[in-house]
């Protein structure tokens, strides 16, 4: 590993480390991926992590609080990490090819298919309660379906 890649490793732990905290699992390779889009059962929902600012103040407080809000979780919760771990985001993102890729994001697949989609841009340009409570809402209405 070079210089860069082990700084940057440090650099984002905790950015890791605060949705494994709050239990997502995180795939890093492209055989994580595959194997979770092959064999989950369930809701899935997906984090697309990233270092920019709208992911640490706002993506993932409001994944969290959302999960944490929600009396029915979804079966799954996982994240991949753009521009860290480029091969598992690649894959991941061809699994919802029609959307344009935008990190930080949040997927909710059900039933082997792309069942809710929020970008970045609807991700920088609200609140995090906002964010927060719009996503409890597909949350809720998708997992009790």
């Amino acid at each position: 590993m070079n210089a860069y890649d082990e700084y940057m490793q440090g650099i984002v732990k905790p950015m890791r480390s605060e949705l494994t905290n709050a239990g997502f699992k995180e795939l890093v390779t492209p055989e994580d991926v595959q194997d979770h889009m092959a064999n989950a059962e369930g809701v899935s929902l997906i984090v697309i992590n990233s270092v920019c600012g709208c992911a640490a103040g706002l993506a993932r407080p409001a994944v969290i609080a959302a999960v944490e809000e929600l009396e029915v979780k979804p079966t799954n919760l996982v994240t991949v990490f753009a521009g860290q771990d480029q091969e598992a985001t690649a894959t991941m993102r061809g699994y919802f090819e029609e959307v344009p890729p935008s990190s930080p994001s949040i997927a909710i697949w059900k039933d082997d298919q792309l069942a809710y989609f929020i970008p970045r841009e609807q991700i920088e340009s609200n609140s995090m309660e906002t964010i927060k409570e719009h996503l409890s809402g597909v949350l809720t209405q998708i997992v009790s379906s």
